[in-house]
């Protein structure tokens, strides 16, 4: 057995969705240094391209709004001009509203589960072709779908179509996987914590603050983000089918309630 090359991705390629900032930037910077040609999409064209200059010749910037269908499949039909075929897409784009109870409007709804929900399923069917052209059993393509620790316990605040969308896509990333593993393609999801992102503003802007309530006592950094979709997206990730990945700090899984004694 050698593992000398587990976690590298020379020779594929990715497309990264939200790729200009936050976590698709670490994202992208993570595949990029393991080797991959990486292309990354954001709704703002500036940005987008500001990015991929920054990150080097092995990024290239496909700008692209997929917070409808239409988009989704511009966005497949400009990679298409680039590429036949696609390793690892990483749907990374979404959005939150955060709006009392009785205030919430249809609005904060339709945009977050347009974006976070319906996004991946028609970007993902849409690039069904090129993801088919790059699988094998030998080695699977991936798509790996960001979540959030918000679909899977509560944070204090009325984000109500937020938490139902990350929820809702965490379930999809499910049924999605039990499908296009027949085409042998893997379906995974990274559930974040706290992040330092224009999505995340609290952890961006106090961030010392909220690592105190995290078991790891620390906010996560661009590494801890990198590592984990590398390990999904490479040979490393391979067995790993419709499974959730929960990068936290203990915020889920080891954070201790309340006790009240009787």
């Amino acid at each position: 057995m050698d593992t000398t090359n587990l976690f590298r991705l020379d020779g594929r390629t990715a497309l990264i969705t939200g790729g200009s900032r936050g976590i698709g930037k670490m994202i992208a910077a993570g595949f990029i240094a393991q080797g991959a040609k990486v292309y990354i999409s954001s709704r703002k064209a500036d940005a987008c391209f500001a990015t991929a200059e920054e990150l080097g010749l092995q990024c290239v910037a496909l700008p692209q709004d997929v917070s409808t269908v239409a988009g989704g499949k511009a966005l497949a039909a400009q990679f298409a001009e680039h590429e036949t075929k696609l390793d690892i897409l990483v749907n990374n784009a979404g959005a939150a509203w955060g709006e009392p109870f009785e205030d919430f409007p249809e609005k904060g709804w339709d945009k977050v589960m347009d974006l976070n929900v319906k996004s991946p399923f028609f970007l993902t069917q849409a690039l069904h072709g090129p993801l088919k052209a790059a699988a094998s059993r030998e080695r699977p393509a991936k798509v790996i779908n960001i979540t959030s620790i918000d679909g899977l316990r509560l944070n204090p605040w009325e984000t109500y179509s937020y938490h139902a969308s990350k929820s809702a896509l965490i379930y999809l990333t499910k049924r999605m996987a039990a499908r296009l593993i027949q085409d042998a393609i893997n379906v995974t999801s990274i559930a974040p914590g706290a992040f330092a992102s224009e999505m995340n503003k609290a952890a961006r802007d106090h961030g010392d603050a909220i690592a105190r309530s995290i078991p790891a006592k620390r906010i996560g950094v661009d590494e801890d983000m990198a590592g984990a979709a590398i390990f999904l997206a490479s040979r490393a990730g391979d067995y790993v089918v419709g499974d959730t990945i929960v990068v936290d700090g203990g915020l889920v899984n080891a954070a201790l309630g309340t006790s009240i004694d009787a």
